[in-house]
């Protein structure tokens, strides 16, 4: 192990953040993985128990309107939300890059043509325009993943654009163009590669946003559909019970809680360690 890794690692189990919010991390995607075991019954098995019964030790989060396990449908949510997290990371990021890539590489007409639709991004309120793309597209889960990348796909392309314009005039980068390297090698094998830590900082930290917008969707009823154990569904059907079974609301929104919080306290962490001019207080 190099001196450069070991130093990493060294930062990393000293990082409070980092560490803690690890460790709530690997514990959903545990629960995720082996969901099938966990889960004593399945999501959509009805009639398990009584309808409507409060949290016992035949059902540790109770039981719904149709009579299904709780507890059961929170641990499959797991399964749900990392897929989440997963796509809509990974779609933002594609956006992002390419356009941040292309604006601060090439300038002149490309820059001022995305730079516009990055600002017309900005200005229109994120889940407005979610909204809109899902009433367009239909409603699913994976549509609203990709309507959230729609729109928040300029948090990523802004900062690239901004390293790109200042690492194109470098040595290494005027030394491929005299090898005859072209724009597209230029961008993605000399400049990317030194704009990968700001993105590692840059997805930890908005993946957060990612799940709770995809989550806002679902609770709207714009996102995932009935049978789903989707966190958000869940709260949004627990709404109508508040008050005679507030447990169907509790647990889906502790489960969210708990999550975000370990995406959000793992961001601050890697941010921490690769971006020390950002250190949080």
């Amino acid at each position: 192990m190099s001196s450069k890794s070991r130093e990493t690692l060294h930062a990393c189990l000293h990082n409070v953040n980092f560490m803690i919010g690890f460790i709530m991390l690997l514990s959903v995607i545990l629960i995720a993985i082996f969901a099938d075991k966990l889960a004593p019954f399945g999501y959509t098995d009805q009639l398990v128990g009584p309808q409507f019964e409060s949290p016992s030790a035949a059902h540790w989060f109770g039981t719904d309107e149709l009579g299904r396990d709780v507890l059961s449908r929170v641990i499959y949510g797991t399964r749900i939300t990392l897929k989440v997290a997963a796509l809509g990371a990974s779609l933002e990021l594609i956006i992002g890059v390419v356009v941040g890539l292309s604006c601060g590489y090439f300038g002149g007409a490309v820059d001022h043509i995305f730079t516009f639709l990055t600002d017309l991004t900005w200005c229109i309120p994120g889940t407005i325009l979610a909204l809109a793309v899902v009433t367009l597209i239909g409603k699913s889960l994976t549509n609203s993943v990709i309507a959230i990348a729609m729109v928040c796909w300029a948090s990523y392309a802004r900062p690239i654009r901004a390293k790109t314009m200042s690492l194109k005039t470098m040595a290494f980068v005027e030394t491929g163009k005299a090898f005859g390297e072209s724009s597209a090698a230029l961008m993605f094998r000399y400049i990317l590669p030194n704009v990968i830590p700001s993105l590692i900082v840059m997805v930890s930290t908005t993946l957060p946003g990612t799940i709770l917008s995809t989550t806002t969707l679902s609770f709207l009823g714009m996102g995932s559909q009935a049978p789903s154990p989707d966190w958000g569904l869940a709260l949004s059907k627990g709404i109508d019970y508040i008050g005679s079974a507030p447990w169907l609301s509790i647990f889906p929104g502790i489960a969210l809680v708990y999550t975000v919080l370990g995406f959000s306290l793992l961001g601050e962490g890697v941010r921490d360690i690769l971006d020390p001019h950002l250190k949080s207080q």
